[in-house]
């Protein structure tokens, strides 16, 4: 087409917002945990984490050039390219060409997203090698987690049910009085997220999860980890975990499990050298031995100190049964 005569200064105008407005979207901040507004996923704090983020990010650049390019060229086709600017359309209408380039250049970015979430989901399905086996078992409103073995050495009889923790479930009792967002830990908003009783791991170590439930569906997500799974009543699934950066992380359960649903609330924190280590203490010797290398060793690099700040690793749990008079 040729056209009569176009000022570009409103089109480039639009091509710098939609430039600027695409940037903005790639580039949030990433955090551990969720927070209200977040425009991204979060890059997480497991060796895991980083697959679906980059696929995520790998996607949404690419649906963002097409969206460029699409959108782009029709605008310029439509307000350019009129007949009331004197434009007069050509009399071509095949290129082989540019056929084949708008063909090969989708399969080639179809063939890449699927080997990048084939590949993520190879890895996130690899249970072998772990160190640590914890079971964790689904009921409403809460969970219950028992340690299973550690380094090859069996545990037996260490195990806890988690709930609600007593703030958020007092606070969200009718007519309470109490204001939900005032409701804080360490500046993060906790409401419905804290629990009393939570998992406890260790950092740097593979850890195997073995989820079930004993009465509906429900499903086990903590978004720093990089995924989730269903607990299924009658049927175990398999997933694993390895924390790199000691850390609170928290979620909520990602299934419609019943009516207070909403209270399914997680929450993780860190503790090699401190929670892990008496967990560790009550189980048998061998896992006292394997636990007490991990154990002396972050004490010699935090100064034998067993504080929140030196604690590695993670809580996890779910609320309890609420009261009826919600």
């Amino acid at each position: 087409m040729t056209s009569g005569g176009i000022r570009h200064h409103g089109i480039r105008r639009m091509a710098t917002v939609v430039a600027t407005g695409a940037f903005a979207l790639l580039c949030g901040v990433a955090r551990a945990n969720p927070v209200p507004w977040q425009m991204d996923m979060t890059k997480g704090a497991t060796t895991y984490s980083h697959v679906p983020y980059d696929l995520n990010m790998v996607s949404l650049l690419v649906c963002v050039v097409i969206g460029i390019l699409v959108y782009g060229a029709m605008f310029i086709a439509m307000f350019r390219f009129r007949k009331s600017r004197g434009a007069v359309a050509e009399k071509w209408s095949h290129n082989t060409v540019v056929e084949i380039i708008w063909t090969t250049i989708p399969v080639i970015i179809l063939a890449s997203l699927a080997w990048m979430a084939t590949n993520g989901m190879r890895k996130f399905y690899d249970t072998t090698g772990s160190q640590m086996t914890v079971k964790i078992t689904g009921y409403q409103w809460k969970w219950r987690y028992d340690y299973v073995d550690y380094e090859g050495k069996p545990i037996s009889k260490v195990g806890f049910m988690s709930k609600l923790d007593d703030l958020s479930n007092e606070t969200r009792q009718l007519h309470s009085g109490l204001d939900p967002y005032a409701v804080k830990t360490d500046g993060y908003n906790t409401y419905l997220l804290n629990v009393d009783k939570p998992l406890v791991l260790p950092i740097h170590t593979k850890i195997r999860f073995v989820i079930t439930a004993g009465d509906v569906i429900h499903s086990w997500f903590v978004p720093a980890f990089g995924w989730k799974m269903d607990a299924i009543p009658g049927v175990i699934n398999a997933a694993w975990t390895n924390i790199e950066k000691p850390g609170v992380y928290r979620g909520q359960c990602a299934e419609l499990c019943g009516q207070d649903q909403r209270l399914h609330a997680d929450r993780g924190e860190g503790g090699v050298q401190g929670r892990f280590c008496q967990v560790a203490g009550r189980a048998g010797e061998g896992v006292r031995a394997g636990a007490r290398r991990q154990c002396s060793g972050a004490a010699d690099r935090t100064g034998g100190g067993t504080g929140s700040r030196q604690r590695q690793g993670l809580m996890f749990g779910l609320p309890a049964r609420p009261a009826s008079n919600v």
